[in-house]
């Protein structure tokens, strides 16, 4: 009998969605494309709406999460929005740069960032675009276990920013993850199919 996913550790569930996010990139080869469209097409939703007052936060991908980068220009030339990287010390914090021209230098943890660029408040901050190896229907985040994300995000200012996940459908949990005291729900998810807002939120975006 196979153990409730529930029930198995973060290092057991790091291990499973890994691998089942590789299956579907390697097997999906458009699934790139696919969820770029899906948050393409959330930004100019809350961008018409008005709902977008400042930078969008993106990522720079690590190997084997969605690929956002290319939305960068379109977001600058066709919506006129900044776009801003997280830069991490290598001791658990994080804080955003804008991302603009500028050259990019690794940070704490090795991954690119404009370091040269000062920090962002978090009132100048619209969204927050997230990698995660999996999140749930309550939208706890599976990441790392660096924690990063988590810290940033229990300060108030922070909490109050829109948070989504960005991962494949394949890795959104039917079940809750496993979570600890300083784990921190996050505020929906988007992949190839559309975006999520969590249960206590709402039904969609």
């Amino acid at each position: 009998m196979t153990m409730p996913r529930r029930e198995w550790n973060k290092p057991a569930l790091r291990r499973l969605y890994r691998s089942e996010r590789q299956r579907c990139f390697q097997q999906q080869h458009n699934l790139h494309i696919q969820i770029r469209h899906q948050v393409e097409r959330q930004i100019h939703c809350r961008h018409h709406s008005g709902s977008l007052q400042g930078f969008v936060g993106l990522y720079w991908p690590l190997q084997g999460e969605a690929d956002l980068r290319p939305l960068r220009d379109v977001f600058q030339h066709k919506l006129g929005l900044s776009t801003a990287l997280p830069a991490a010390d290598g001791d658990g914090s994080l804080q955003y740069h804008p991302w603009n021209d500028a050259p990019l230098a690794p940070d704490g943890c090795g991954i690119a960032a404009p370091l040269d660029q000062p920090a962002l408040s978090p009132e100048q901050l619209a969204l927050l675009l997230v990698p995660a190896l999996a999140v749930d229907q309550h939208g706890m985040r599976l990441g790392y276990g660096g924690g990063y994300y988590d810290r940033l995000r229990c300060q108030t200012t922070w909490k109050q920013r829109l948070a989504l996940v960005v991962v494949p459908e394949a890795c959104v949990s039917p079940e809750p993850l496993p979570v600890n005291d300083w784990d921190q729900p996050f505020d929906g998810w988007i992949t190839e199919t559309g975006c999520q807002l969590r249960r206590e939120r709402s039904s969609g975006c």
